[in-house]
């Protein structure tokens, strides 16, 4: 069986711009703006879209030309580029152990609350 080949790695710029869009679902250029200028008010309308163009075109994104304007999507759901995005990270610097990564992303700092969520996931786990 032939191996899909894989998407391309966003770059930070890029995923600042998932970030955006996955909880949006889908927006045209004008929407993606606007939401982008509240935790970015340097993002012009002109940038925006064309890193939406540049995605489109990268596959990182899909787009629904039926309409005047153009419709973007996240081509992967963020949970599925998420661990994609960690699974490289983790063959690159970690040599492919878990562990590694965990315990060095533990060691930048957790906050209490993250600390709860993190035991109460492992706890569910074992009872499983």
């Amino acid at each position: 069986m032939a191996k899909s080949p894989a998407l391309p790695k966003p770059t930070p710029a890029e995923l600042d711009l998932l970030q955006v869009l996955w909880p949006m679902g889908s927006g045209t250029a004008r929407q993606v703006h606007e939401a982008m200028i509240k935790d970015r008010p340097d993002a012009t309308y002109a940038t925006v879209l064309r890193l939406l163009q540049i995605m489109h075109g990268k596959g990182i994104l899909i787009r629904d030309e039926s309409e005047r304007s153009h419709v973007y999507a996240p081509a992967q759901a963020q949970e599925s580029l998420q661990t994609s995005l960690i699974r490289d990270l983790m063959q690159r610097a970690f040599s492919g152990s878990a562990k590694a990564l965990v315990l060095a992303a533990l060691k930048t700092g957790i906050s209490k609350k993250e600390r709860a969520e993190i035991e109460q996931l492992l706890k569910d786990e074992d009872k499983q």
